[in-house]
């Protein structure tokens, strides 16, 4: 259930499709990690083999980022629904809460994380905020450790791209979580540090837009979508499967 596009995977099935594998993985015990994929990050990872590697070897890739879902369709492929990076924590936090699952919160500043944490907790009332750890803590073996201690089933990790996802690859084998997602700025969300776009952007997939006109510098970062759309209908080299 995955499609390939400039060498990096993608899974095509919806948000739905993957909670419910999500939560058979963590009644079986099995781990699994999350990385969103975006037309950016593709880009960077045609060029780069070991950031490619990273992406691929994580067990969920989901396609965030309207770009993706245009260049599946316009390559003939299957992905019709954009499933965001805090789109998928979100709907995480509702699976914690709707089965009384753990979680755990690392990264970010101590004040943004802890905070977060709070709002996330008086959200979802039912779901267990097992612990929070801020980004400056650098000590793998305390990490290791706190996390662990905390016992929690579903483990957001929010040190930016890659990373965030370095970091699960690397410890993962050594914590007793079962399912790993990198967040990137998603804390300051939940914090209340940092504002979503408005329905109507969210809704028609345009949340680049308001961010664009928001922080006029990502303009260098924006360009990257005609350039990938152009560079993926142009490949031959892509599969599904």
């Amino acid at each position: 259930m995955k499609e390939e596009i400039l060498g990096v995977t993608i899974n095509k099935e919806t948000e739905q499709q993957l909670l419910d594998k999500i939560q058979t993985d963590i009644e079986i015990g099995r781990k699994s990690r999350i990385v969103a994929i975006n037309p950016e990050k593709v880009m960077m990872a045609s060029k780069d083999p070991a950031l490619r590697t990273l992406l691929n070897e994580s067990t969920y890739q989901i396609p965030d980022g309207v770009g993706i879902k245009i260049a599946s369709r316009m390559r003939g492929g299957e992905i019709r629904e954009r499933v965001t990076g805090i789109g998928m924590m979100d709907a995480l936090l509702q699976l914690a809460h709707k089965h009384g699952h753990r979680i755990f919160m690392y990264g970010a500043k101590k004040a943004t994380v802890e905070l977060a944490a709070q709002n996330i907790q008086k959200k979802y009332p039912n779901l267990v905020v097992a612990g929070t750890l801020d980004g400056y803590e650098k000590d793998p073996a305390k990490i290791i450790e706190t996390i662990n201690a905390a016992q929690p089933q579903i483990l957001f990790v929010a040190l930016g791209s890659p990373k965030q996802e370095l970091f699960i690859r690397e410890n993962m084998e050594q914590l007793n979580v079962n399912i790993f997602q990198g967040v990137g700025g998603s804390f300051d969300v939940y914090s209340g540090n940092v504002k979503r776009a408005p329905k109507l952007f969210l809704n028609t997939g345009t949340e680049w837009l308001y961010r664009l006109a928001s922080q006029p510098t990502r303009i260098k970062r924006q360009m990257a979508l005609p350039q990938f759309l152009i560079k993926a209908v142009r490949d031959k080299g892509g599969s599904r499967r």
